[in-house]
């Protein structure tokens, strides 16, 4: 976390979370997400939705300011209940997940070197394959989905047997790794 932020928060330690403006795509994309974003439905469709009505998903605004995206990821961490967050100085605004709390981007080999959509290196402890053939890594830095573009890479690693993949249902990895896709549901309950 920036020191200035770690300053902020002790200057102001009672300012108010905010809930449902950021986003995290399955690509490791930022967005934004205004009134009008959030009025016209969640960031990314849930797997059991409340009322059983259909809703679609609203993005929002793709982040593309260089500088805001290294500050968030910066400071992008989790708290006790499994919600991501990134620390804008002494407010948490807290993440809308797409998939998981970290995106992996995989080097070609012979290193499969692996990356958070943060930039952070991260070392892989296990490999999972749901139901509908995504690939995740839990690793020291926690569990994440690997990145779309990377899974020629990720395949060359498991052929060579460095991966094994463990099967799971995807609906049960929120659970299972301790995060939640949406803390403003769970806030709004």
């Amino acid at each position: 976390m920036d020191d200035i932020v770690r300053q902020a928060i002790a200057r102001w330690p009672n300012v108010p979370d905010c809930y449902g403006w950021l986003g995290l795509d399955a690509r490791g994309n930022w967005y934004m997400r205004d009134d009008k974003a959030q009025a016209a439905g969640p960031f990314a469709p849930m797997a059991e939705n409340p009322g059983g009505a259909s809703q679609t998903a609203s993005k929002g605004s793709l982040l593309q300011h260089e500088k805001l995206i290294d500050f968030i990821q910066r400071n992008y961490e989790s708290d006790v209940n499994g919600c991501w967050f990134f620390q804008n100085g002494p407010q948490r605004v807290y993440v809308e997940l797409e998939a998981t709390p970290f995106i992996w981007r995989v080097n070609a080999a012979p290193d499969f070197k692996v990356l958070a959509h943060t930039g952070w290196p991260a070392r892989v402890q296990r490999c999972i394959l749901d139901e509908k053939g995504r690939l995740y890594l839990e690793t020291d830095l926690g569990f994440g989905l690997i990145h779309t573009q990377d899974m020629t890479h990720a395949a060359d690693a498991v052929e060579q047997g460095l991966w094994i993949p463990q099967t799971a249902q995807s609906d049960a990895l929120p659970l299972r790794y301790g995060y939640r896709r949406s803390p403003q549901m769970l806030e709004n309950k």
